[in-house]
């Protein structure tokens, strides 16, 4: 049963579609416990295959005809840890053969323990996407939703998108960063398809080159 629900998430959508790239990179991450221990942080070439990319790096084995990782480094699918990919903060919703990498696109493998397949369907770790990338090529509009100015058009200009205030009309498709004071959280939600990020704490540091939530699913 466990393997038929997560075989039936990976091949949801499938569709290859094509990719310019060449000579372009992506990012691949390989962890494992929900982003506690790194494995691998590497540049993979952009246009290939989610599955080629891990490849590249890593030792895989597979099920399905090559359309579902059972394995990576050696490290197996066991009771209910498995391997889950996410592009750009989202639980990928194919399988690996059929998701076509794009440049800049985050790539991250996670070995971690579920309840259910479609858990965690978007995660902080890979900030800040997806407001730059997007997922599968396509890019939503970014908002930034902040009573201040500073902070909002700072991070705004970052993610390629608008500050708003408080309060303010939110188009139902944009991605949103919502900025509020209070201790450090960062935590993220699915709208319909769209991100909904809640950050308090310091606004400066989502400015920083590496940031310091890379890998985290969530900051509580």
């Amino acid at each position: 049963m466990k393997y038929g629900l997560l075989v039936l998430l990976a091949a949801l959508a499938a569709g290859c579609g094509s990719a310019a790239g060449a000579g372009q990179q992506a990012t691949l991450w390989v962890t494992r416990d929900r982003g506690a221990v790194v494995v691998h942080d590497v540049k993979v070439p952009a246009g290939e295959s989610a599955a080629q990319a891990l490849e590249r790096v890593a030792k895989v084995q597979t099920r399905y005809g090559g359309r579902y990782v059972h394995a990576v480094d050696g490290v197996a699918e066991h009771g209910r840890s498995s391997w889950f990919y996410y592009v750009n903060g989202y639980l990928a919703d194919r399988s690996a053969a059929d998701y076509r990498l794009r440049p800049g696109d985050v790539e991250w493998w996670d070995y971690r323990s579920w309840r259910n397949p479609a858990q965690d369907p978007v995660v902080v770790g890979a900030f800040p996407e997806p407001f730059l990338h997007g997922y599968d090529g396509k890019r939503r509009p970014a908002v930034v939703v902040s009573a201040d100015p500073v902070a909002g058009s700072r991070l705004a200009r970052l993610l390629h998108g608008r500050r708003l205030s408080p309060g303010a009309p939110l188009r139902a498709n944009a991605n949103v960063l919502v900025l509020r004071s209070g201790p450090t959280r960062f935590s993220a939600r699915l709208a319909g398809q769209a991100v909904r990020m809640t950050f308090s704490g310091d606004w400066h540091r989502l400015l920083r080159g590496r940031y310091p939530f890379r890998f985290r699913y969530a900051v509580r």
